[in-house]
């Protein structure tokens, strides 16, 4: 994204008009808007980065996958969350899950069951057990 990450709230509000992404999260260990102190390697302990000594930010990225349209781009957001507001991040972030939720239709499992009952009237699953 040429113009940085959008706020938490501008995220969310693009995301809910996208239909279908994927959404993945890491360590924002480079921001250069924040003098966050590197922690010192250590001979003694062969993974050393992973103790820093703040809390460090998480990068959030949701894209629309691959554009089946060779015209259009595919949607790309981004956003910072501060180890203190991931919580509520998470939860908006369940809320907008749930809403998506709601249109989807339950299965129709009636079809499934009337074949079963069909196999065991005709001697099917049972039939063959017997012999």
């Amino acid at each position: 994204m040429a113009g940085g990450h959008l706020s938490n709230e501008e995220f969310f509000t693009q995301l809910k008009n996208t239909d279908q992404y994927t959404l993945t999260q890491k360590r924002l260990t480079y921001d250069t808007t924040s003098a966050l102190s590197t922690p010192t390697k250590s001979p003694d302990d062969p993974l050393w980065d992973l103790h820093p000594s703040n809390p460090l930010p998480i990068l959030i990225r949701a894209t629309d996958g691959k554009s089946k349209d060779k015209k259009k781009e595919k949607a790309k957001l981004s956003t910072v969350v501060q180890p203190d507001e991931l919580e509520g991040f998470y939860t908006r972030y369940a809320e907008c899950c749930r809403a998506g939720m709601q249109a989807l239709k339950k299965r129709d499992r009636s079809k499934r069951k009337k074949v079963k009952k069909e196999k065991r009237k005709a001697g099917g699953v049972d039939g063959e057990r017997k012999a």
